[in-house]
């Protein structure tokens, strides 16, 4: 009985054993794996740090574009300004014309028989001037 005791203990020390030696060779492993992810966290620490100087830089030529941009939407809304004030003389320019207009169409209206009359006084005095050339033609 002592023997089967004896060969229990032997059995149980060899499967310690065994159990230890793979419980090693896990422990490596996972030593080896902890160096790799340590190496890649390095790594992608060295990234993030590109990264973000990039990302700053990227903010700040956005704010400037975007302050640039502002400046040039400040100095164009003078332009359209300026056009608008443009328009708005040329309308009023043109309402004045339109009064003008009207009111010379008016005066000719009023003055029809007035404008006939010079009209036929015109064409009478036309007609003696001419007769009176072609008299002072005939007599030389």
């Amino acid at each position: 009985m002592i023997i089967i005791l004896y060969l229990s203990v032997a059995l149980i020390a060899v499967a310690f054993l065994v159990l230890v030696i793979y419980l090693s060779k896990t422990l490596k492993s996972l030593q080896l794996t902890l160096k790799h992810v340590a190496s890649t966290l390095e790594g992608l620490e060295g990234q993030m740090k590109g990264i973000t100087t990039e990302t700053a830089e990227l903010l700040h030529k956005t704010n400037r574009l975007a302050e640039d941009i502002q400046e040039k939407s400040e100095k164009l809304n003078t332009v359209v300004h300026a056009v608008q004030g443009v328009g708005t003389s040329v309308q009023q320019f043109n309402t004045s014309m339109k009064q003008a207009a009207g009111s010379v169409s008016a005066s000719v209206r009023e003055n029809q028989d007035k404008i006939n009359q010079v009209v036929t006084w015109s064409q009478a005095a036309m007609e003696i001037w001419e007769k009176w050339k072609q008299k002072k033609k005939s007599a030389l």
